[in-house]
């Protein structure tokens, strides 16, 4: 009998220890390897995080050619403290100015730091983990240097949720996957029910991959990463991750309203322009939610529109900064 996909592209971190065997197959294949962190207001936990990858994966090993952040427009101390660690930060509306609109959220931030990177390799880190630890990057980037055919590697973990008062409930989080992508998934695409955590903020890929596919510029992004790579390339390009444990910041459960309101407008969105489905009405922008005050229920209004980037192998301005992949592409 055959191996299924969870069988066979589903790693653990610690298969991928010996950085020193990581370190000679990325000199043998002759890549290059960013870290992007993408950030908005991450004061608390950006510093550990540059410090710990840049000690223990630029200056013990050399794994990681350069560390990234990406900020949305901060308005506490997190740039001027990722500088003063050794980060190359941009703000990023500062990144590809003469673009016709600038967006807010994390896709865009994604996608605008394939401008700015110089890796041939990008591994995004959500920039909020209070357990960093730099396996979450040796441990994605496994998969891409030990094999051939993987170019995209994605984090699972468990999910301890932290509380206000710093404790720890051992269970928890993962909530809008479990309510909202794997029925979605298991309904439509039951071969992406076998990632585990298809929401999750971490994951490593070739250039390669990431430039020829759209970005969401919000919380759809990584939806539609996933749906676009398993249409264009198959099951087979991606693996999981399993890096034990990720605690971060919890949200409440109108955040994660919204956060599946902007998924559910990028996976319709998506559907229907592949010609999976054909939605007779409009779809609109507008999210409605309750608020107790006072004993009294009060409406409030949420605009939230998943613009989504093109390809940014179809920018002119990484065309000319990026000329080999045109030519790759073509």
């Amino acid at each position: 009998m055959s191996k299924t996909w969870l069988e066979t592209n589903t790693f653990h971190h610690s298969e991928f220890a010996d950085i020193n065997k990581l370190v000679k197959l990325k000199e043998k294949k002759k890549v290059k390897i960013s870290i992007c962190f993408p950030t908005l207001n991450e004061e608390k936990t950006i510093a550990k995080e540059i410090i710990i990858m840049r000690s223990e994966l630029i200056l013990k090993y050399p794994l990681i050619d350069e560390i990234l952040v990406i900020d949305s427009g901060s308005t506490d101390n997190t740039v001027q403290i990722a500088r003063d660690y050794g980060a190359d930060v941009y703000v990023s509306n500062e990144i590809l100015p003469d673009l016709k609109n600038q967006f807010k959220g994390k896709g865009e931030n994604l996608w605008k730091a394939l401008y700015v990177a110089k890796g041939d390799i990008i591994v995004y880190i959500d920039a909020d983990i209070k357990n960093i630890h730099h396996r979450f990057v040796y441990g994605l980037l496994g998969p891409l240097l030990t094999t051939n055919h993987i170019k995209y590697s994605k984090a699972f973990y468990d999910r301890p949720i932290s509380s206000e008062g710093g404790s720890l409930r051992p269970s928890g989080g993962g909530r809008v996957t479990e309510l909202v992508i794997r029925p979605l998934f298991s309904l439509l695409f039951p071969e992406l029910t076998q990632i585990i955590q298809p929401l999750s903020g971490e994951y490593a890929a070739y250039r390669e991959i990431l430039d020829q596919i759209t970005f969401p510029i919000g919380y759809g992004v990584e939806t539609s990463m996933l749906m676009d790579i398993y249409e264009k390339w198959g099951l087979n390009t991606i693996a999981q991750v399993d890096l034990d444990k990720r605690v971060h910041r919890n949200q409440d459960t109108l955040a994660l309203g919204r956060m599946s309101f902007g998924i559910l407008q990028t996976f319709l969105s998506r559907m229907q322009k592949t010609g999976f489905i054909e939605i007779n009405r409009k779809m609109y922008s507008k999210m409605l939610q309750y608020h107790a005050m006072d004993k009294v229920y009060k409406p409030k209004i949420y605009t939230i529109k998943e613009q989504e980037r093109p390809p940014m192998v179809k920018i002119s301005d990484y065309q000319a900064k990026f000329p080999n992949r045109v030519k790759a592409k073509s």
